[in-house]
């Protein structure tokens, strides 16, 4: 028996490695029950929950193996790579002893600059504990992500190089945990061979002993070195696809098998020549580790290794490292991607909804009272309960109209139009800086009962302050009731939102006054008498403490996008031109002409009021205005493929760019939801700062799908702007109801963190930009707000 066979006889006791059926690899559910310290990323755990591809990605070449800022820059473009492939990233860290499975940029940082943060450690299995318990930040090694990886359920790890047997390890014993770990682990390890530090043979060898398979992955069976495409060892399978890659994981898992397996992709061929030259380099390093003693000193032999090849080879070594953890982060994307869609077909989801619970839950601030929100959201807070029938057997159609209790599927979440706008603002606030996790506040009724205990429960469990919950006595929650027949369709519900409309203003104000806000978001759900009211509170506030307090009114839905309008009768007779009565507001296009008709029609006579002839008059649109209008109505709705699918002729045919004009005195800025085809940005500069404003400098730009427009005095600009979709592909919208509801929330957060974003073109396209992305993001959730608001600041 050789001396590895030694070594590994006791892993084959009492069965070959990849058909062991020892206790099963532990579940995340299963350790996080047990109160593991492990967070886990909105995206990754969203991706995850969905099926959806996922790679995880190891931090100790980002703590030991690479010089600073390379490291960062590297990590960042790695995760960058595995994106482009169409999957997640989830690089695998510890911070302050708590292992986090995917990143927030700040926390890839903190690991990165090692300068600073000289006390990180290289974390293998055996260090997990000690570390954790004296909560030190650490670099997880491949033998440690593989665990972790293994235990999100996450089925494609990338990485640089594996770990394997040392050179003379017949005399040190030092092997890698590595090897070890890829029994225990059902992961599909994508690295560029072995580290051609070690004795590849052996390394080899041992993997055949432990039943791991080894598959060449390009167009020969060679077993890549590392820096050199060839080993002169031979792989016993090759494949040159990531579809087959992902057939051989799928089939370990039909099998049962705990073990994982390890696929080799060559470094990039640009890079195979200087591979020589750095495996001389490698040879004169291991010399010299033998010499000084560093090759017998474990876990500390690889970094110097790796750090004095670098040194002989001037930094050539670095660049073939980058290139290659580069290229396997890309193939372990596809490999993922390819894994998904075959889960999917073998194994698809349920097409009922679950019982949803928020999936990552973030802590309150310790402080008893947060300091004052720059942002308030006044609106609805409501319980949604949704019951889906399960189908009946052999029935022709969905079983609507039962007359009786059928089985189903029942889930019961937060919801509610000022709510879900809340939670994504604040998600996305926290994404850029957990200090602005106070920054968003939500005033809500709720009532003193169980529903109103959820609402309170569900909005700490997402980070959000719940001192703007107002509880009003003998009150119901709000709730809506739906019930659904197997094939998701209405068949009847129940919305009890009484306690939302009985909300006092005074009430309101009082809460007001504890934040002294930016902004004051409000929706539609509110009666006429409270709308007024706040209105009238926010243009006071601003004539009596020279503090502008924005306004942003959400319209709800089409029958209730003018309850405002009593408020903007009343604000007319003291609003100036520049400072229209409501700052912003957010329609799709059926509330859009719904309110331009009533403004037109209402007994409040709003376009025959005095002031809205004199903001008209202001603006001095003429012919020109209107040919420019035309000239971007023929330009295509979309941009990319397709893109003379639709035009943009709804603008002028349907009346849009008409009715929107003529908003403008009551509403400052407006963003027009467009749905398929886009958004709208239509708003208006006055007095003073339509000198200053940067659009002054700008003009009409079709190409750049903008109209602008400024009046003969100098004192008006109008600004149309279409901003084409993101497109989604039917196939990938999980769900409808709360997209609108995150791109309003998005635009919040940008508004405030810098108010002015409407009056410079570059700060509109970011904020419509991320707005956009937002809306796609929940339209591919579960979730009333998808949990990867959380993760926007990366982008």
């Amino acid at each position: 028996m050789s001396f590895l066979q030694r070594r590994a006889a006791p892993l084959l006791r009492p069965t070959t490695a990849s058909f062991r059926c020892k206790r099963p690899v532990s579940s995340l559910a299963a350790a996080l029950k047990e109160h593991a310290p492990i967070d886990v990323h909105p995206e990754v755990q969203e991706a995850l929950a969905h099926d959806r591809p996922v790679v995880a990605l190891e931090t100790t070449i980002v703590t030991h193996g690479m010089p600073y800022p390379a490291n960062l820059e590297t990590a960042r473009s790695v995760e960058g790579n595995v994106r482009k492939a169409g999957a997640v990233p989830a690089t695998i860290g510890l911070i302050e002893g708590r292992v986090k499975i995917g990143l927030e940029p700040h926390e890839l940082e903190r690991l990165a600059d090692i300068r600073v943060n000289k006390s990180v450690v290289k974390l293998s299995r055996r260090d997990l504990g000690a570390a954790i318990a004296l909560k030190k930040d650490g670099g997880t090694t491949c033998s440690t992500t593989l665990i972790f990886a293994a235990l999100a359920g996450i089925k494609v790890f990338s990485t640089g190089g594996l770990g394997g047997v040392h050179r003379g390890a017949e005399s040190t014993m030092d092997i890698s945990a590595d090897l070890h770990e890829l029994t225990r682990c059902p992961v599909g390890l994508v690295s560029a061979g072995v580290k051609s530090i070690l004795d590849i043979g052996r390394t080899l060898e041992y993997l055949e002993t432990l039943g791991v398979p080894v598959i060449s992955y390009g167009p020969t069976d060679d077993f890549p070195a590392f820096y050199s495409r060839r080993s002169g060892f031979k792989s016993p399978w090759r494949i040159d696809d990531p579809v087959t890659a992902a057939r051989v994981l799928h089939t370990h898992r039909q099998l049962g098998m705990t073990n994982g397996a390890l696929f080799a992709v060559p470094i990039p061929e640009s890079y195979d020549a200087v591979g020589q030259e750095l495996q001389r380099a490698v040879e004169q390093a291991v010399q010299e580790s033998e010499a000084n003693g560093i090759s017998r000193r474990g876990k500390e032999a690889t970094p110097w290794l790796l750090k004095r090849v670098g040194e002989l080879t001037a930094g050539k070594s670095l660049a073939s490292n980058i290139a290659l953890i580069e290229n396997t982060a890309l193939v372990g994307g596809q490999i993922a991607v390819a894994y998904s869609q075959l889960a999917k077909e073998r194994h698809p989801r349920a097409s009922h909804p679950q019982v949803v619970n928020d999936p990552s839950p973030v802590a309150i601030p310790d402080s008893a009272e947060p300091p004052p929100a720059k942002l308030v959201i006044v609106g609805s807070a409501a319980v949604d309960i949704t019951a889906r029938a399960d189908p009946v057997a052999g029935a022709a159609h969905a079983n609507s109209n039962l007359h009786t209790t059928a089985p189903g599927v029942v889930s019961l979440t937060a919801g509610g139009v000022g709510r879900n706008v809340a939670e994504a603002a604040h998600r996305i606030l926290t994404s850029y800086s957990k200090d602005l996790s106070t920054t968003t506040a939500l005033i809500s009724p709720v009532g003193e009962d169980a529903f109103g205990q959820l609402l309170e429960s569900a909005t700490q469990a997402v980070g959000l302050r719940t001192d703007g919950l107002i509880q009003i006595p003998k009150a119901r929650t709000a709730v809506c009731n739906m019930v659904l027949d197997s094939a998701g369709g209405l068949t009847g519900g129940v919305a009890d939102m009484d306690v939302i409309r009985s909300l006092d203003a005074t009430k309101i104000i009082e809460v007001l006054e504890k934040h002294h806000p930016a902004i004051m978001a409000l929706d539609a759900n509110m009666s006429h008498e409270t709308l007024k009211s706040l209105i009238t509170y926010a243009n006071k506030r601003d004539i009596l403490t020279n503090h502008t307090l924005h306004t942003h009114s959400e319209p709800t839905s089409v029958p209730k996008s003018t309850v405002i309008f009593p408020a903007l009768a009343a604000a007319m007779n003291t609003a100036s031109i520049p400072r229209a009565p409501v700052t912003f507001a957010t329609p799709n296009v059926l509330e859009l002409a719904h309110m331009y008709q009533e403004a037109c029609a209402s007994d409040l006579e709003l376009t025959a009021h005095k002031y809205w002839w004199s903001v008209i008059d202001e603006m001095g649109l003429g012919p020109d205005f209107r040919m420019e209008l035309d000239q971007l109505a023929r330009r295509s709705a979309f941009e990319g493929e397709g893109a003379s699918a639709s035009d943009l002729s709804f603008l002028v045919d349907n009346g849009i760019a008409r009715m929107a004009i003529n908003l403008l005195p009551f509403f400052q800025h407006l963003v027009i939801k467009c749905g398929e085809r886009g958004l709208i940005a239509a708003f208006r500069i006055s007095g003073d700062e339509a000198a200053s404003s940067a659009w002054a400098t700008h003009s009409t730009n079709i190409f750049a799908r903008q109209v602008v427009a400024r009046a003969p005095s100098g004192r008006s600009v109008v600004v149309f702007k279409h901003f084409p979709p993101i497109q989604v592909p039917e196939d990938k919208i999980v769900n409808v109801t709360g997209a609108g509801d995150s791109l309003v929330g998005s635009m919040l957060a940008t508004l405030s963190r810098n108010p002015a974003a409407f009056q410079e073109p570059s700060s509109l396209d970011q904020l419509v930009a991320q707005a956009q992305l937002a809306a796609v993001y929940t339209l591919q959730s579960e979730h009333a707000v998808s949990p990867r608001l959380s993760t926007l600041a990366d982008l």
